[in-house]
């Protein structure tokens, strides 16, 4: 039985998000109390002597001559706003709420800790960049989640924790002057920088053996673990709206273990590395509307935390409503996982626009058997898809560490409705739909309704995949058979 549209829980969800009250208290940062606290501090960056790279981030993978050039240290004197903006917020934190008001300029800082009914808000024009001296000076350590485990790490640029009623709005933008030579070595270890990987693992290990969280030290003389843009915690009644973030050096907006969190007409614009756009994680009641993602990794990912760790927080990502979104580049649109072993559920996607001609999966589900989770009511609905390089719906349940663990994942209830390509458009994927469970795990209750799809190279790829639903799909110009098939592991209609 196909898994409908819960139009009662989508309106219950909705009620969540209801437009702030303005704020009847605010401070500009110009104001002369906090003018006295602007001070000059030495920026530390880098540059390659030979110049930007010209090329594209797959070339540069390749250009063994440029990668081995060690970078040049650059240092410059900039105006710093950083203790001007923290004390402003808190200022507003204790007057029992208000605005901090960010005008026209560039303005620099380090991580912002945002208290409980307190506004950032950047004014059109207004340039608020996070300066690149990668040092606990200017981003203390944090109890943070970092790929879906928990440690003490690089603070996030602006970081909540145990808050309420906090919002970032504005047209203004936050710059994290990422950028090849500026925390992004770290990714691969280019440029004779070291290379995340080391530490990485340290981490998983530590999650894996559960080592208390606050034992798990990544400071600056150890740490290549690039931090989030913004990561807000265990918080709750959350807005972001109207923003411009580019530039950042790991995942853009991450919502963790927060409810009631709305993000609004934000505009993401970085094509680095491990760029997500927005990751609500093991987070309640999310909404995400008339968004902009070009991005250099998933444009939505949605998670829960990854194996051990996510299993001993054990908080699902719940009622996610994701609409009227453009995705104009990145690898998958809408994706589950991978750090998905807390399971989520109920989500509504709806009246979004697939365009990137990166796109590798408008909608794509990531786990295995070691990330585990439960994932299911997922509805899909009233979308185009222009691009699709490897499929418009993906599941494999062999991702990286496949069928090696203990933990089997559970995908049902899926179902996509109305999803079309543009007129005269082709979305140039390899397969329809790539779809591949375990025999002792099988993918369940799959649904594809009213599909009209142009420019699919292949067959379709399907294992261990029981209820699969066809209901008016159109692949090529012709027209599927309706039909309600379970798949076997050879691919076969049982």
């Amino acid at each position: 039985m196909a898994f409908s549209w819960n139009q009662k829980l989508y309106e219950e969800i909705l009620a969540k998000f209801k437009p702030p009250h303005p704020r009847t208290r605010a401070c500009r940062i110009t104001d002369s109390r906090y003018q006295a606290l602007w001070r000059s501090v030495e920026e530390i960056y880098y540059e390659h002597p030979w110049g930007p790279y010209k090329g594209s981030k797959a070339e540069l993978k390749k250009d063994l001559p440029y990668r081995q050039e060690k970078l040049l240290e650059r240092r410059q004197q900039v105006l710093f706003h950083g203790e001007a903006i923290q004390q402003a917020i808190d200022d507003m934190a204790q007057a029992g709420g208000g605005r901090v008001e960010i005008p026209t300029g560039i303005w620099y800082a380090g991580a912002l800790e945002l208290r409980s009914h307190v506004e950032l808000h950047l004014e059109d024009g207004a340039r608020l960049c996070f300066i690149r001296n990668k040092s606990n000076v200017f981003y203390p350590l944090r109890y943070t989640r970092w790929e879906g485990v928990e440690c003490m790490n690089f603070s996030p640029f602006i970081y909540a924790d145990g808050v309420e009623d906090i919002s970032i709005t504005g047209q203004g933008t936050l710059d994290g002057q990422a950028d090849e030579f500026n925390w992004m070595p770290w990714k691969f270890g280019y440029f004779g920088e070291p290379e995340q990987e080391q530490q990485r693992q340290r981490l998983f290990q530590a999650g894996a053996e559960g080592i208390p969280v606050r034992q798990r030290i990544f400071a600056d003389d150890v740490s290549t673990l690039r931090p989030p843009f913004i990561q807000f915690y265990n918080s709750k009644d959350i807005r972001i709206m109207g923003v411009h973030i580019v530039n950042s050096p790991f995942w853009e907006i991450n919502p963790v273990l927060c409810e009631n969190v709305w993000i609004k007409g934000v505009h993401i614009k970085t094509d680095l590395y491990n760029n997500d756009g927005i990751d609500p994680e093991s987070s309640r009641n999310v909404l995400i509307e008339d968004c902009y993602f070009l991005t250099g990794d998933d444009c939505i990912a949605i998670k829960s935390g990854r194996n051990e760790d996510g299993r001993r927080i054990g908080v699902p990502t719940a009622n996610v409503i994701i609409r009227h979104n453009r995705f104009a580049n990145g690898h998958g649109g809408i994706t589950l996982g991978s750090e998905i072993s807390g399971g989520v559920h109920d989500v509504f996607a709806a009246g979004n626009h697939f365009d990137s001609p990166n796109l590798d999966y408008p909608i794509r589900f990531k786990t295995n058997a070691m990330r585990g989770g439960t994932l299911e009511n997922v509805y899909v609905k009233d979308s185009v898809v222009n691009k699709a390089r490897l499929a418009v719906v993906h599941a494999d349940f062999f991702y990286e560490e496949g069928h090696a663990g203990e933990n089997l994942p559970q995908l049902d209830n899926i179902t996509l409705d109305g999803f079309w390509t543009a007129e005269g458009g082709s979305i140039d994927a390899k397969y329809a739909f790539y779809l591949k469970g375990f025999a002792d795990a099988p993918i369940e209750n799959i649904t594809f309704r009213d599909m009209k799809l142009e420019g699919v190279k292949g067959e379709a790829v399907l294992e261990n995949v029981h209820a699969l639903a066809f209901e008016n799909v159109t692949i090529n110009g012709k027209r599927q058979p309706d039909r309600l098939v379970d798949i076997g592991s050879d691919g076969q209609v049982r």
